[in-house]
């Protein structure tokens, strides 16, 4: 049973991922593009997660944090420039 329901859930979270994209490359503004980054990321954890339950192993826990990491960085590089055109401050004083 568990089996037939980590399927369909992987099943949906491939077809949540690949909505993400088509909103990532299509999407209307550069704010729709963020979240659905965003959202690629969050559904990129759950698809490791479910997969370690799959394995039933921990091994892919150090993956699932980097991808977290990334995706909280890219999310406020992303706000940041889209707030003010510049990543990265230098300031020549």
């Amino acid at each position: 049973m568990l089996q037939i329901v980590t399927t369909i859930v992987l099943i949906l979270m491939s077809l949540s991922i690949a909505t993400c994209f088509y909103r990532v490359v299509k999407g209307p503004t550069m704010s729709d593009r963020v979240v659905a980054l965003d959202t690629i990321g969050i559904n990129l954890i759950g698809f490791i997660g479910v997969i370690m339950i799959i394995q039933n192993t921990l091994a892919y826990s150090d993956v699932i944090l980097v991808i977290a990491i990334l995706a909280f960085i890219g999310s406020i590089a992303l706000a940041k420039f889209i707030e003010g055109g510049i990543v990265l401050d230098r300031d020549n004083n």
